[in-house]
């Protein structure tokens, strides 16, 4: 790992990881709270074009390595010693056909939508334990570069579409949440489309009746749902067991009196995906769950 690599990683991953979510933001920028200092107010500045941060509160800015040097309090050579032992997925995705992209570039061209059925995305599936939720998603064929892809594709609220496969995670158009409104006051917030998919495939086992569903896509979109919690009486909440998923939870309840934390279901997993994969769901699990 160099400097160069480092620094094409994507710094809202790199935040994330370190437990910073966003006050706000758009498809060019994002606000956060001082990452170095306490503070009321967000005045550190994202560029997602750029990759690049600036802190108007200390009129100070620069790259991925600029802000660990600083953060770390750490020289350049410590700073790279530390990314190795990350696990940034937008680094791992370069050795790889495809990349990680928050929002693919506008060069890209959706050729075909259709139910999924390719024998590389069903397999994916199967390996993801979610096989049986293919009415949530769609096989997406498109065109970058002149080069043909295809995914799993899951829409949003904008009309883009979460990609995935087992190589790509990418976003085409717009990054946004996936609203499924059944009418209901209660209301389940998941990170990403697959912890929704392995609920959907373990809810009526666990005896829940179906809710109303929102899809953050990507936990730094927590900020984006504010307003539409006001509307629920119950609030369940499946983030993540990492840092961004402990500010996110903390950051709902703190706000929402009736959110509940219901990571408890998979508290020694990655994530619910992760749990649903590695560990079939216990008789003693799922009643101990039911009781709370």
């Amino acid at each position: 790992m160099n400097c160069k690599q480092f620094n094409s990683i994507s710094l809202e991953e790199v935040l994330l990881s370190l437990g910073h979510l966003p006050t706000k933001q758009n498809e060019k920028e994002a606000w956060y709270l001082n990452p170095f200092a306490s503070e009321s107010q967000a005045s550190f500045k994202l560029d997602r074009r750029l990759n690049a941060w600036y802190l108007h509160s200390e009129g100070i800015g620069g790259n991925n390595t600029d802000f660990m040097r600083k953060y770390l309090n750490a020289s350049v050579k410590e700073v790279l010693e530390w990314v190795e032992k990350q696990n940034f997925s937008s680094f791992q995705n370069q050795n790889v056909p495809y990349q990680k992209f928050e929002n693919l570039p506008k060069t890209y061209e959706i050729i075909e939508i259709k139910n999924v059925q390719h024998p590389a995305l069903l397999e994916y599936l199967i390996e993801r334990k979610v096989q049986n939720q293919t009415e949530f998603l769609n096989e997406i064929h498109y065109q970058n570069n002149n080069k043909n892809y295809f995914g799993l594709g899951f829409k949003n609220d904008s009309g883009g579409y979460e990609i995935r496969n087992k190589y790509s995670k990418i976003c085409l158009a717009k990054k946004d949440i996936s609203s499924i409104e059944n009418g209901s006051d209660s209301l389940r917030v998941f990170e990403g489309f697959f912890d929704f998919l392995s609920f959907k495939n373990v809810e009526s086992f666990l005896e829940k009746r179906p809710s109303d569903y929102i899809i953050l896509n990507s936990v730094s979109m927590v900020s984006n749902i504010k307003n539409a919690l006001e509307n629920y009486k119950n609030i369940e909440l499946y983030f993540d067991n990492d840092e961004a998923g402990n500010r996110a939870v903390e950051m709902i309840k703190n706000e929402n009196q009736n959110a509940e934390d219901c990571r408890i279901l998979y508290s020694d997993f990655k994530d619910l995906n992760d749990w649903l994969i590695h560990k079939n769901p216990t008789p003693e699990r799922q009643v101990r769950y039911r009781r709370r």
